[in-house]
């Protein structure tokens, strides 16, 4: 099933603050994500109405999404460093 990709206007300025080539990764990593979401899970935690959302890791970023089927879309909620550090919540 081909899924149309959103993403979180917060997350477009977050990208705009890195280097180019890690908006260049991330950019190329949402693609994957949107071709095969189920592959790019590394784990699932709840948004807090229990929906379950998609975390993904791509070298030092996390990367939230949910998979709507429903619309058929892929939504990046979400990018914030991996470990913690500097984290800038864009929900």
């Amino acid at each position: 099933m081909k899924y149309r990709l959103l993403i979180d206007f917060g997350v477009i300025e977050f990208l705009e603050t890195l280097p180019r080539s890690n908006q260049r990764s991330l950019r190329n990593r949402f693609v994957g994500i949107r071709e095969q979401p189920r592959k790019h899970s590394d784990y699932v935690e709840p948004d807090i109405t229990g929906r379950p959302l998609d975390i993904h890791v791509c070298g030092k970023y996390a990367i939230k999404f949910w998979e709507d089927h429903a619309d058929r879309h892929i939504k990046i909620l979400d990018v914030h460093f991996a470990d913690g550090h500097d984290r800038k919540k864009l929900q």
